[in-house]
């Protein structure tokens, strides 16, 4: 968590082919020069390992930044729209723009790379740019996401600025989807899924159902408490659960509601976007994944609710409607146990996603935290059960030897039915209040530079980056093929 995107790579364009402006002459040039700078930083970004493109999410923003002022003065000249509170400028459009992105988010063949997609429109160029941009900050958060995760025991303190980090990046990818899906739409060309109208706010929703998860995450002691118990490094030997105030933990409970209806949202906008393509399974599932892991821990902090208010077989309930809401086994009989293959499965799935986390690899957190969030529920389960059965016994021997009774005749409060309580969770609360996205423009002395014109003789910077698509009639080698050797797979050369 959050969600792993993949950035796409764009192709070398050259705007002066399609755009001539005669009260800034030196406008198309700069922004065939910006727009060369991002798909360098692209490039350069796809090809770093995964542990440094980390620290290289900033210079790949910084390109966007500075790239997105001159796309939105195409975009606002071209179409008759006001996004930006820049002077209009005098631009035609010699013919239809058209360039080239890799397609991260519509499903492709497993094992090979998306292919590039012809994009038709100065609208679904500015859509792209900005789509990206908020992947960019979506995995910004990751990032500092991550370090909560790594630490051994992590304070309050340590905790607290990564988180707060995190969840600031989050919402701006929120208000940066949010408004690509408000973007007034003129072109008649067709969008792939990954820019659509729909896609765009269900990523909005996405976002901010991270967001607000990671609210309840900057204080939540419980995932902390067990990542203390299953350390080997550890020298406290018994660890009590942390105590959180009655009140809070019902709003804990109401925010990951709130989560929850997010992703559902989320899930059924992706479901219907696009005709172009279809979203990527990866999404679609951690979407789904993302809403079970927020109703369990709904469901968990009512438990903890009620097991505050004295109400020990209740909140027993509610960690077992949890582990239902995760797709668990609910049997009274594994409580905090593991049986069979199932079992096995789950310790194994929790071990790889260890070793992602220590490495810092792309791949954490795609299952949406569901492992971690059953590992919580497992190790209350097992405390509560334990402290259950003793004081219930203590008390059942003590009412024994001084009524003279049985242990059966003896009234102690019983496990209920955990469907009951499922179908009574409240509804969510909201606690950000997401603000629009204002569009970075540019500087008027800048702005006023662009009235110079150009020098002949200068030329627009066209990348240093090779490019790894088909372009200029370059071949590309078959799958499987030896580098080089594209020509002796070609029809011509068969013996058939």
């Amino acid at each position: 968590m959050p969600f792993a995107f993949t950035l796409p790579t764009t192709s070398a364009t050259n705007l002066d082919e399609f755009f001539v402006s005669t009260s800034h002459p030196s406008l198309i040039l700069t922004a065939t020069t910006h727009r060369s700078v991002l798909r360098d930083a692209l490039k350069k970004h796809k090809r770093l390992t995964p542990a440094s493109q980390a620290s290289h999410l900033s210079t790949v923003q910084d390109a966007f930044i500075s790239y997105l002022p001159f796309v939105l003065l195409i975009y606002e000249s071209i179409s008759g729209q006001r996004l930006s509170q820049v002077e209009r400028i005098d631009l035609r459009q010699t013919k239809e723009l058209l360039t080239e992105w890799r397609c991260t988010l519509s499903s492709s063949i497993p094992g090979r790379e998306p292919a590039r997609v012809k994009i038709k429109g100065i609208h679904n160029e500015l859509a792209f740019v900005l789509q990206t941009l908020a992947y960019t900050s979506t995995l910004q958060s990751r990032t500092h996401l991550l370090t909560v995760y790594t630490f051994t025991s992590p304070s309050s303190e340590q905790r607290a600025a990564p988180i707060s980090t995190g969840m600031k990046y989050l919402l701006e990818a929120q208000s940066v989807h949010a408004y690509v899906s408000s973007l007034p739409h003129i072109d008649a060309n067709p969008q792939p899924a990954d820019i659509t109208p729909s896609t765009a706010s269900a990523l909005a929703s996405l976002a901010l159902a991270e967001a607000t998860l990671v609210v309840v995450m900057k204080d939540d002691p419980y995932a902390a408490a067990v990542a203390e118990d299953r350390n080997k490094q550890s020298k406290d030997w018994m660890i009590s659960a942390p105590s959180i105030p009655k009140v809070r933990a019902h709003l804990f409970a109401r925010l990951c509601l709130a989560a929850a209806d997010h992703a559902a949202k989320a899930k059924g906008l992706i479901g219907g976007s696009g005709s172009a393509g279809k979203i990527d399974d990866d999404l679609i599932k951690y979407t789904s994944d993302f809403r079970r892991m927020a109703r369990a821990k709904a469901a968990r902090f009512l438990g903890i609710d009620a097991e505050i208010g004295g109400q020990a077989g209740e909140g027993i309930a509610w960690l077992r409607g949890a582990k239902k809401e995760l797709g668990m086994s609910a049997d009274e009989d594994d409580a905090g146990k593991r049986k069979g293959l199932k079992g096995l499965k789950q310790t194994w799935a929790e071990k790889r996603e260890d070793r992602k986390i220590e490495k810092g690899g792309e791949g954490w957190g795609m299952d949406a935290g569901r492992l971690e969030e059953a590992r919580v529920i497992e190790w209350l389960e097992a405390k509560w059960v334990k402290a259950n059965d003793m004081v219930s016994y203590i008390s059942a021997a003590k009412l024994c030897n001084r009524l003279r009774l049985t242990v059966a005749q003896i009234n102690v409060q019983a496990v209920p039915s955990f469907e009951p309580l499922i179908a009574s969770m409240p509804s969510g609360r909201e606690y950000h209040s997401p603000k629009p996205y204002t569009p970075p423009s540019l500087d008027p002395d800048v702005l006023a530079r662009l009235r110079a014109p150009p020098d002949p003789n200068e030329r627009a910077f066209t990348g240093d980056e090779d490019d790894s698509g088909n372009e200029g009639g370059t071949r590309v080698d078959p799958v499987g093929a030896f580098p080089g050797t594209s020509g002796q797979y070609d029809a011509s050369n068969t013996y058939y």
